[in-house]
């Protein structure tokens, strides 16, 4: 089943001819201007004059859109193309081969279970964007132009999802469009078609791997975590081990940072700290406990 976008494209570009609504308008006005002769003068020669020469304009005048070139064959021979608007043929002797559409089109393509350069099978769909540049190349190279793009991006993809990692194609995608991209228009120059882009629109992993890559993930935030916590202990034990090397030789420094910490403790109203009396001797805070237990208590 091909996609709908290819099925709009290939119609659009292998509409046979067909006649004209100008043709027919022209065809009617010549009938009748020799019906109305052939009434006053009881004779049916003016009105098969007239549908013999409305017929052959009917026959002969084309209209391409804007957007078309239509190719012409004169018994069989490519002449050239015509369009856009109005323009004329030759009945019986020329035949319009083909109307083709040169604005951009997009093909959709997938490439389902394909294995990438590390062994895993992925689904990717892609969008292809393209136009016809040359509309001689494209009728007289190629049989079916825009069925060669659709194989021929499929082809480009598979070969392109074998060259790289699953990381690649996950994390570069824009990376793997373009290569993409060169790889077709290298192929479709020739056909007087170019790609202008393609994008990889998602990339389908299995859910197993799904998850297995999501667990890794998560392990690899967690060493992360692990690593960091280390490096901050050790600088702090650094830092303590240089704060150690100043106060072993300058005790006053050591008792002012003892009489910090304990202010910093008991500043906050209904707080107690508990020092071992070792502490207090060594250090000689017994009056500085003892002075700010009376200031922290209440008057009866």
């Amino acid at each position: 089943m091909l996609p709908l976008s290819f099925a709009r494209s290939s119609k659009s570009s292998f509409r046979r001819s067909q006649i004209s609504v100008v043709g027919t308008a022209v065809f009617l006005i010549f009938t009748a201007l020799g019906f109305v002769p052939a009434v006053r003068l009881n004779n049916p020669l003016p009105v098969l004059g007239g549908v013999v020469i409305g017929l052959y304009f009917l026959l002969s005048i084309r209209v391409a859109e804007q957007w078309e070139k239509a190719a012409v064959l004169r018994l069989g021979r490519y002449i050239g193309l015509r369009g856009p608007g109005i323009f004329m043929i030759i009945p019986v002797i020329d035949e319009i081969s083909l109307y083709v559409d040169q604005r951009v089109r997009v093909v959709e393509v997938s490439a389902e279970s394909a294995l990438t350069r590390d062994t895993v099978p992925v689904n990717v769909d892609a969008v292809v964007f393209w136009l016809v540049w040359n509309a001689e190349k494209s009728i007289l190279e190629v049989v079916n132009f825009s069925e060669a793009i659709m194989m021929s991006a499929q082809t480009a993809l598979r070969e392109s999802i074998g060259r790289h990692d699953l990381a690649q194609m996950i994390t570069e995608r824009e990376t793997l469009g373009r290569e993409l991209q060169r790889i077709l228009d290298e192929k479709t120059n020739p056909w007087g078609i170019t790609v202008r882009s393609v994008e990889i629109r998602d990339v389908h992993i299995p859910q197993a791997l799904e998850d297995a890559m999501s667990r890794q993930a998560q392990a690899e935030r967690e060493r992360q975590a692990r690593i960091i916590l280390g490096t901050a202990e050790t600088d702090i034990a650094a830092k303590f081990a240089d704060a150690s090397t100043v106060y072993l030789n300058n005790p006053v420094a050591l008792h002012l940072r003892a009489m910090n910490m304990l202010y910093e403790a008991i500043k906050e109203k209904g707080s107690m700290v508990i020092v071992p009396s070792s502490a207090v001797e060594t250090m000689g805070l017994g009056g500085l406990l003892g002075t700010a237990s009376m200031g922290g208590s209440k008057p009866q």
